[in-house]
């Protein structure tokens, strides 16, 4: 049975459990089971290494809590422990009252200041949230006996893992109806890293992490280069590199999930409402190389939140852009997503924030999404802005990704969509689908939206005499029709 296959049959599992209803269920308590069981799997592998090593190497789960115990345990010669292993009521009584309960005391360790890159901060922060929802310990026992499987110390098994859990998220995040601030298209992210290019070295940070997709392509991005990075290099990119906030106890999860599965041993992944945070007290120490993201947008923020920003707007995709334009580094890249409306809309709000982008930062190049992206739960077109605290705009190079077809739910955008905005992003070439704009015309009115000019039409302007004539041929062909449907009309 393949990885796809084991992971399709815990799916078709938990469907039939009466505790579960719906991707987001199942897909969050595959999740639990899965970091229990990579959790093992880490330690048994640091055990070793320390043992060959002549250290001693002290677990985060005690005995009793290790999946190798309770989950799965073997007799000795590997096969599973019936006499220990627990089915039934007697399974979901351990892991409600005694396995959750465990599990949800790291909480304390994480508020009382655990190092927040330790698995004992992680476990805490993961759990806290989290119930086990599965009604039938038998259902359990099932989805267990699969689970224990996999094999996390198989690079090779991680990597097809991690490219499977994708596709658990955004099945989730199709269900969930609210995917489009959860789950990005990975065309579109992809194509914003490429254009980007992180390098080993630099932090990169999204203040709406969702499932992680941008921090988990980042990551995917340098690893393709690690034959070229020394050791330290490599350790910074595992401990001090991702950083991410996100607001819904769920994505938090999630996204937890998705960068540990991927590789990331310690990702800096916070649960929290990044506009909380007063931006006017942002300095140099709290900025970021690189800022990748998809803001949630269409939300309203009340008063009190809009006072932690020099621009007030309920509008969040306001709000996220100036927590972006103060988080971004001196030399620093950002590439964000944002609706059609922050490009158009000129009220004051709008109108401040895109006066503040021009002048202080620079608004280098806008990609004009199609319209579909996010279907089927979002409508909504959307624009990604690349700018870098590098002085101010003065030109802006325009890219309109215009598919032949018309995207829908089941023709969703592709990398080969977006191929040729990448290749001319550095050269920032004039094509039929790509113009360049002065920033001098732009501030007269602060309206950004992409008006492609091969598209543009020469208006004719007539005189008004022929307008006149051009009314009446017409008028007289619209009574002349009148005419022969009454005819036909007085003929019946």
């Amino acid at each position: 049975m393949s990885l796809q296959q084991k992971i399709d049959r815990i799916t078709d599992i938990l469907r039939r459990d009466d505790g579960i209803s719906g991707a987001m269920h199942y897909t969050e308590q595959t999740s639990w089971m899965l970091f229990l069981k990579f959790l093992d799997d880490y330690e048994s592998e640091k055990e070793d290494e320390a043992e060959l090593s002549g250290k001693s190497y002290q677990p985060v789960l005690d005995d009793e809590h290790r999946w190798v115990n309770w989950a799965c345990p073997k007799t000795a010669d590997g096969k599973l422990d019936l006499a220990r292993a627990r089915t039934g009521d007697d399974l979901t009584d351990y892991v409600n009252n005694q396995l959750f309960p465990y599990l949800k005391s790291f909480a304390n360790a994480a508020a009382t200041g655990a190092d927040p890159k330790s698995f004992t901060y992680k476990i805490g922060a993961i759990f806290q949230y989290l119930d086990n929802k599965v009604a039938s310990g038998h259902t359990l026992r099932e989805v267990l006996d699969i689970i224990d499987t996999l094999n996390f110390q198989s690079s090779d098994e991680m990597f097809e893992l991690s490219l499977v859990y994708e596709g658990l998220l955004q099945s989730m995040g199709d269900a969930g109806g609210y995917a489009g601030e959860f789950y990005t298209p990975r065309p579109v992210v992809r194509a914003m890293i490429k254009a980007i290019d992180p390098q080993a070295g630099q932090t990169i940070y999204d203040a709406a992490a969702g499932s992680c997709g941008f921090l988990v392509e980042a990551f995917e991005h340098l690893k393709s280069k690690k034959s070229e990075l020394t050791t330290e290099q490599w350790n910074f990119i595992q401990r001090d590199t991702f950083f991410g906030f996100e607001k819904t106890s769920l994505a938090y999860v999630m996204g937890m999930m998705n960068l540990i599965l991927h590789g990331i041993e310690s990702p800096n992944l916070f649960r929290g409402n990044t506009l909380t945070q007063n931006i006017r007290d942002i300095q140099e120490k709290d900025r970021y190389d690189i800022i990748l993201a998809n803001p949630p947008f269409g939300g309203k923020e009340k008063d009190q939140i809009q006072q932690n920003f020099p621009i007030k707007a309920n509008a969040t995709e306001l709000l996220f852009l100036q927590h972006f334009m103060k988080t971004l580094k001196t030399g620093g890249k950002a590439a964000i997503v944002v609706p059609e409306g922050v490009l158009f809309q000129t009220n004051s709000a709008f109108k401040q924030v895109k006066q503040e982008l021009l002048e202080n930062l620079n608004l280098h190049t806008i990609l004009s999404l199609p319209a579909g992206v996010f279907l089927p739960y979002s409508g909504v077109k959307t624009n990604v802005l690349f700018f870098e605290r590098s002085g101010g705009t003065s030109d802006v190079w325009y890219y309109e990704c215009e598919p032949e077809q018309k995207l829908t739910k089941n023709k969703p955008i592709t990398d080969d969509h977006l191929k040729e905005f990448v290749e001319l992003y550095s050269s920032r070439a004039t094509t039929d689908r790509s113009w360049t704009v002065a920033a001098s015309k732009l501030t007269e009115d602060y309206d950004l939206s992409a008006k492609n000019p091969a598209k543009q039409k020469d208006a004719e302007h007539l005189a008004p005499s022929d307008i006149l004539k051009q009314i009446r041929t017409k008028e007289k062909l619209v009574s002349g029709l009148l005419d022969e449907i009454e005819d036909l009309l007085a003929e019946k």
